[in-house]
């Protein structure tokens, strides 16, 4: 079964809707990539943060408010019309909700404990809610008063990747009939430091697959897709999963299970690696990763297939980073795309010559006009929870 992803809201470092997070994409230009102070010990550190305001949680759902449960309201207000359609075509009881997530609300648990210290007693405002990993997936489905499935998927860096695949599992076996599914991570410091002190952050912009690439820019941010059985649209053509468990944090240096993950996406879609494409690579510009993924890329692809990080755009989102770099493809398959152009990679050095060789594009390119157009996005986790996604679109 091939899904359609009818509908999509989003908002990151780039912009805070489709039509600005794709032509600043297109520009290679992120308004919310910026060096911050305070978030590490006398330094400043890039992060990738949503700018503007964003809406407020009201009553009676005020136990969840949080950062991350706005995201996920800033990106579910844009396809609201949609989401009232599914209602009304399917009922309440018939629409499930399946999130990813791996921060959830946790700044506003660091904010409540270094109150309590201070205090002697936690904010009146504080709930356990905000923070509990649960909390999206079950915010989304009170919000719309959905009676449905939800559930929330935490695997690291590919949580929302799987959240997509688990919704295809939901409509395929007939206990839904729509899914609204996607994910949403906040930042908060505990991410920051913790990825500091594993000396993954870069002090400057990452720099993907180039020389002398030092660590990530962490990010913020949610993408929504309403998924459907049926219907015009982009549709989820595959999807692969694999866990190699090399190590809880290291890759698998081969990228034998990055591997596994793209050609099990590829068999699911019933496709060979030449349908692909354009690929939206992990590509988190830490040294052992972008090295394991060129290499895995290079054995499934070859040296042809045009692609691109556009982690120095968005930041690394974290559990919204399955999501939202799909949803980057799914703004590029689209007709709000009518220059067909591939996002080039945003690097300020040159590529590494010692990595495997792949096509990643430096220049603007255009898609070929085929019959269908597919995309593949990967993402690879903690623990070696890995999964890829394809998207296609009918011309």
């Amino acid at each position: 079964m091939k899904p359609v992803l009818a509908a999509l809201g989003i908002t990151n470092a780039l912009g805070n809707n489709k039509a600005a997070v794709l032509a600043n994409l297109l520009a290679g230009v992120a308004p919310g990539m910026q060096a911050q102070p305070g978030w590490l010990p006398q330094q400043h550190t890039w992060l990738g943060s949503v700018t503007g305001e964003l809406p407020a949680v009201t009553e009676p759902l005020a136990a969840f408010d949080c950062r991350n449960s706005r995201l996920l309201l800033a990106a579910l207000q844009q396809i609201d019309t949609d989401i009232a359609a599914a209602i009304t075509q399917y009922g309440r009881d018939r629409i499930g909700v399946v999130i990813g997530s791996s921060t959830s609300g946790i700044a506003e648990g660091e904010r409540a404990l270094a109150a309590k210290l201070h205090d002697g007693h936690w904010p009146s405002h504080y709930d356990y809610r905000q923070q509990e990993v649960g909390s999206p997936a079950e915010f989304v489905a009170r919000y719309l008063g959905l009676d449905g499935i939800a559930l929330t998927i935490s695997t690291a860096c590919s949580s929302s990747a799987k959240a997509l695949g688990s919704a295809r599992q939901l409509l395929a076996l007939g206990v839904c009939d729509a899914v609204i599914c996607g994910g949403a991570d906040s930042l908060c410091r505990l991410t920051v430091n913790g990825f500091s002190a594993l000396e993954s952050v870069s002090p400057t912009r990452c720099e993907p697959f180039a020389s002398g690439r030092n660590g990530i820019n962490i990010g913020e941010g949610a993408a929504l897709f309403l998924m459907t059985r049926d219907g015009d649209g982009i549709r989820l053509a595959g999807i692969g999963e694999s866990a190699d468990a090399h190590h809880i944090s290291a890759p698998q240096p081969d990228g034998i299970g990055a591997e596994a993950a793209m050609r099990a996406a590829l068999h699911d879609a019933g496709i060979t690696a030449a349908d692909i494409n354009y690929i939206n690579l992990h590509g988190t510009a830490t040294p052992l990763n972008d090295a394991m993924e060129s290499a895995a890329v290079a054995r499934v692809f070859g040296c042809h297939t045009p692609c691109s990080s556009t982690k120095p755009l968005t930041g690394h989102t974290l559990g919204a980073a399955g999501a939202t770099e799909v949803a980057l493809c799914w703004l590029l398959l689209s007709a709000m795309n009518d220059s067909r152009l591939l996002p080039p990679q945003v690097n300020s050095q040159p590529m590494d010559p010692a990595l495997p060789p792949i096509a990643i594009l430096r220049a603007a390119q255009c898609l070929p006009h085929t019959p269908i157009t597919r995309m593949l996005s990967n993402s690879f986790a903690f623990g070696g929870s890995n999964a890829a996604v394809i998207l296609e679109a009918t011309a």
